[in-house]
């Protein structure tokens, strides 16, 4: 090994050395420090919350705001004008023809050039022609383009549903966010109350130190949970921002609002009703028989031939005329036999693609009906008494355990059945408003009945 690279080994080793002996010195201390106060190290709290978020956003303000920046949609939406654009050119006439010539000019003999042969021999023709177009093909072109812009139209408004929907569901997760957050700093508070009165209580001689010790390690358990939860707020928020609009929303913004249980009537055949009345998708392909149909009608119209209409003025040998010329096809072989039957099937295609958007409306709106009752009842439930019990639980095995009349098992047991079942029921409330939503989706309003 060369000098150089011994020297750095050695340099390392040094090191590594430094920092072992620095670190056992400091938990040397920690210990003695420990010992001399007669009780273990407390965990250290959970960092401050950051800063105050910038702004505030309701359910309705983030839809508003997803409607106005969702670049997709706006994407969507430009088809909208480009069809627009079509029912102009579908309404546009023929353009008319000018058409001019001049023969038998002596090009190659200029000294030919007289008035005399230009005007007895020389020949000018100019005329005009337009196309007559029969079977009114331009109405129907127009009532083409209108039916495709409508079913365009009813397209991006089932995109707007689809986004509303997203929007509404990223915003009940960051309420959950929220409450579960407002839960484990409850929880933290509360429970750290506990482990000073512990505390007092080891230092009295009431409790053992392997007691306190499991105390303190349940708060690191309480820390955790405050720290997954501001964890999840983030990524809630996150996810919300994208669906609404990074520059719609600052980075530092909140969501304003609570988990709420909002009981509806369950009328499922009313809401089926809605439903086929309201759900764009399904307009979409009832307008798509409509534009199957006029194109149909455009088929037929294209199968009749254009009249070609012409005037034309000559003057040839000194003498002017005028003459009118009609040019038409025989419709014997071509007729646009073809387009006709393919358009005549397409409104099959669409009349079966309608049938299968309301089947799928009713079975959305059913689905939606059943997920709806089943959270609403599972609401009931924890509403019905097991919130106060599980509440009532834990303050009763808190006290008990002060004053020493419980375990530290039974005291613990208690605190977290109480946790888990508030957790439940904000998962619960938030699955219900999830639902909700997923009905307002599959009826295609968020006015329901």
């Amino acid at each position: 090994m060369e000098p150089n690279s011994s020297r750095t080994a050695d340099l390392r080793m040094s090191r590594y050395a430094a920092v072992w002996a620095v670190t056992l010195t400091l938990l040397l201390a920690s210990a003695a420090s420990g010992q001399s106060q007669g009780q273990p190290q407390s965990i250290p709290a959970v960092p401050p919350a950051a800063a105050p978020p910038a702004a505030h956003v309701t359910l309705d303000r983030a839809i508003e705001l997803a409607l106005q920046h969702d670049h997709t949609l706006l994407a969507a939406r430009s088809t909208i004008d480009q069809n627009k654009a079509s029912e102009i050119t579908a309404n546009l006439r023929p353009n008319p023809v000018l058409s001019g010539d001049a023969e038998f000019l002596p090009i190659f003999q200029p000294s030919q050039f007289s008035n005399s042969y230009i005007n007895s021999i020389a020949e000018f023709d100019v005329g005009i022609s337009y196309t007559i177009e029969r079977g009114k093909k331009r109405q129907h072109r127009l009532e083409a383009a209108r039916d495709q812009t409508a079913v365009t139209t009813a397209t991006v408004s089932d995109n707007e549903r689809t986004l509303i929907a997203n929007v509404a569901q990223q915003f009940i997760g960051a309420l959950l966010a929220n409450a579960n957050l407002e839960l484990a700093q409850m929880d933290l508070d509360s429970f750290q109350n506990t482990v000073q009165i512990s505390e007092s209580r080891y230092q009295a001689g009431d409790i053992s130190q392997g007691d306190l010790l499991k105390i303190q390690l349940q708060l690191l358990q309480f820390q955790m949970d405050l720290s997954a939860a501001q964890l999840a707020k983030v990524e809630a928020l996150a996810a919300l921002r994208q669906f609404v609009g990074f520059e719609a929303l600052p980075e530092n913004y909140d969501v304003d609002g609570a988990l709420t249980y909002q009981g509806v009537p369950f009328q499922l055949d009313d809401w089926k009703a809605l439903a086929l009345r309201s759900r764009p998708d399904l307009q979409a392909a009832t307008l798509g028989v409509t534009s199957a149909q006029g194109q149909y009608s455009l088929a037929k119209a294209d199968g009749k031939r254009d009249v070609d209409a012409a005037l034309n003025y000559s003057h040839v040998s000194g003498a002017s005329s005028a003459s009118v010329l009609l040019d038409m096809q025989l419709p014997i072989f071509d007729r646009n036999q073809g387009e006709i039957a393919r358009t005549r099937f397409a409104i099959n295609q669409a009349q079966e693609t309608q049938s299968a958007a309301a089947e799928q409306v009713l079975t959305d709106v059913t689905s939606a009906f059943e997920n709806l009752r089943t959270d609403d009842q599972i609401v009931k439930l924890y509403t019905s008494g097991y919130l106060k019990e599980a509440e009532d639980s834990r303050d009763i095995s808190n006290y008990a355990y002060q004053q020493g009349a419980a375990s530290l098992l039974d005291f613990l047991d208690a605190e977290r059945s109480y946790r888990a079942t508030e957790l439940g029921y904000r998962q619960a409330v938030a699955t219900y408003m999830l639902a909700l939503e997923q009905m307002r989706q599959a009826v295609g309003t968020r006015s329901l009945p």
